[in-house]
């Protein structure tokens, strides 16, 4: 594998779920390290998602930030589901964040 695709791999393999980690590994090594570079700048950090969750996740905010439009208008029009909905995403935010980041992958890499 070349180090530069190997570099990127390590660099982002925390962005997205482990089960798949083996996939992308193997996808990355047909993929142009240029596209794959370009596309791992577009990607979400967990850690910063589940930041967003704890501080503003009442808003919708942590949705609004992966990119679930319509679930952050849901949160934010209903204070977060009465808090419900807030603090189911407090355990969900941060495996929903690593889907949506490979979703991407797949679009750009296949």
């Amino acid at each position: 594998m070349d180090s530069r695709v190997e570099q990127i791999f390590m660099m982002n393999a925390s962005k997205f779920p482990t089960e798949c980690l083996p996939d992308i590994r193997k996808r990355l090594e047909t993929c142009d390290p240029d596209t794959a570079l370009a596309m791992m700048t577009r990607m979400k950090d967990p850690t910063l998602s589940i930041i967003f969750s704890v501080l503003l996740g009442f808003f919708g905010v942590d949705r609004f930030y992966i990119g679930d439009n319509g679930m952050g208008i849901g949160k934010l029009l209903t204070c977060g589901g009465c808090y419900v909905w807030f603090i189911i995403d407090l355990f969900l935010i941060m495996d929903a964040t690593r889907e949506k980041n490979y979703e991407l992958f797949n679009m750009y890499c296949r």
